[in-house]
């Protein structure tokens, strides 16, 4: 598994998805998905593709069983976390039917970024 790819290339699927809900958004005149949009670019686009930049330049860091657990943890916390505040946005789900899935993603999130500081720490 390459890592650094791994994040470069979910990053950029991100910015796709982010750029075409701009659009939409843009388009249609509705902006109460704006939240959604910014997550989507920071959250997927900017962390990932920072993410991989970091493993491309520190490959001891994404040589380890870290980076995998990483990278797993944030793709499948940010895609969770992501869809959840999509439906609540559109007025699907209220913010209490938002539990337990999206505490759940968002610890995900912070767990990969915690295994990202601690693979950091150990290998850089």
């Amino acid at each position: 598994m390459q890592i650094s790819r791994n994040f470069l290339v979910i990053g950029v699927v991100f910015l796709l998805s982010g750029i075409g809900l701009g659009m939409y958004m843009a388009g249609s005149g509705d902006t109460a998905l704006a939240p959604l949009h910014a997550h989507i670019n920071l959250l997927g686009f900017t962390l990932m593709t920072v993410f991989g930049l970091v493993y491309r330049v520190i490959p001891a860091m994404a040589a380890t069983g870290l980076a995998r657990a990483h990278f797993w943890l944030h793709a499948a916390g940010s895609v969770m976390l992501l869809g959840m505040l999509a439906l609540l946005l559109s007025g699907r789900i209220t913010e209490a039917g938002m539990v337990p899935v999206a505490p759940f993603a968002e610890l995900l999130v912070l767990l990969g970024v915690v295994t990202f500081g601690w693979n950091l720490w150990r290998n850089a």
